[in-house]
């Protein structure tokens, strides 16, 4: 992994520092929902202010595809963010032009501000070189604090890194170094968990992790397309037959790496998918023809305990049953837990990401347990998958 400049490389005093982040919050009538991008965000805001920066942060928000939208304004995030920091926060109209201008003019050092949405402008997600140097014209240096938008090539995460001295922000940087601990660099033996409905949103990461992993365990409705695979009949459950050939490819490369796949050993089964519907546990190869899976039963979640005690990190990404409906959440919530339980004890690095992930640790009330949870969504994915983020890349020290 290439070296990325920090925070700890330039001197911003005095200086006008344009700063990616991600405040792409939920909204609601004016009103954010979940503040945690906004409150991972803070360590750098504050750092540079505190250092006599003019901190001008730039966001997209939502898609409002390339045009001014009031319901997609930062103004009510810049309030809030206001706030948080417990003194005023300019705002500015327009992320470009003379509205942008006219508020980084009027700050001094150590002044914070926001301005409009990136994305009302269509050079953004194009990364239109004009756009990029528009932006950049407000700032001496640039800073990228939004790990969660650096898979995009866009004009606010990837252009103007290319034309302003560019640093990773402390919350790009602490995820960076939790990835690069996770999964460049793991101490081993290193362990992935990957759950989710299906192999086909899955299929870089997984031939991915099978030549880094030593243990990967599959869970979720992706599992089942392994044990259909493998010539094992999953009743009326969740499966995509069509990509029996790929499941068996990545066996077939897991086997080669010496990666070990832990598949379900016994499974929970229902008619139907409701809450508190009737349900039996059987063994993963008695499946009733009529039923299908929607978790994974007490042995395989004992299996996955077993291996987790063996592990030293483990990276894991999506839910290994129906989570949302209970009493499915079960394997999801008791693996965790477990997880969590030796991180607490100093026994392992665990990392975990994307959007349901966050959700189940959520669900299971372990997301402060774990080493580090990352809300990166896509990025972390991709990641994940081994491929080079844009974002990220436009950082690294030559």
């Amino acid at each position: 992994m290439a070296r990325y400049r920090s925070l700890d490389d330039i001197d911003v005093a005095g200086k006008r520092v344009l700063v990616r982040v991600d405040f792409n919050v939920p909204m609601k009538d004016g009103i954010i929902g979940d503040a945690t991008r906004i409150e991972r965000a803070m360590p750098t805001i504050q750092e540079l202010s505190k250092k006599g920066a003019k901190v001008i942060l730039l966001s997209h928000f939502g898609r409002p595809k390339g045009s001014p939208n009031e319901e997609m304004s930062l103004k009510p995030v810049a309030k809030a963010l206001g706030d948080m920091l417990g003194g005023p926060v300019d705002f500015a109209e327009d992320c470009v032009g003379d509205a942008a201008k006219k508020t980084v003019k009027a700050m001094l050092d150590g002044d914070v501000a926001v301005l409009e949405n990136t994305r009302f402008h269509a050079g953004e997600e194009s990364n239109d070189p004009e756009f990029a140097k528009a932006l950049a014209e407000n700032g001496d240096i640039y800073v990228n604090d939004a790990f969660s938008a650096a898979h995009r090539a866009h004009a606010s995460t990837e252009g103007v890194a290319r034309l302003l001295p560019a640093a990773a922000g402390r919350a790009m940087e602490r995820e960076l170094d939790y990835l690069k601990a996770a999964l460049a660099e793991p101490v081993r033996p290193m362990m992935a968990v990957v759950g989710g409905a299906k192999v086909s949103t899955k299929i870089e990461l997984l031939l991915n992790l099978v030549g880094k992993a030593d243990i990967l365990v599959v869970g979720g409705g992706m599992a089942n397309t392994f044990m259909f695979a493998k010539g094992i009949s999953v009743g009326k459950s969740l499966c995509e037959p069509d990509l029996a050939d790929t499941a068996r490819e990545i066996m077939t490369e897991a086997e080669k790496s010496g990666c070990e796949i832990v598949l379900p050993l016994d499974v929970v089964v229902a008619k139907e998918f409701k809450e508190g519907a009737d349900r039996e546990v059987v063994a993963a190869n008695a499946v009733p023809a009529d039923e299908m899976i929607l978790d994974l039963g007490p042995e395989t979640v004992n299996l996955i305990a077993d291996k987790i005690d063996t592990a030293k990190t483990v990276v894991w990404n999506g839910p290994l049953g129906a989570f949302e409906i209970r009493p499915f959440d079960t394997a999801t919530v008791e693996a965790a837990r477990y997880a969590a339980k030796r991180v607490k004890s100093d026994e392992l690095v665990a990392v975990a990401g994307g959007g349901d992930t966050v959700a189940a640790l959520v669900h299971a009330g372990v997301e402060d347990d774990f080493t580090y949870v990352s809300t990166a969504g896509g990025a972390f994915l991709e990641w994940l998958e081994g491929k080079t983020l844009p974002g990220v890349a436009a950082l690294e020290a030559e």
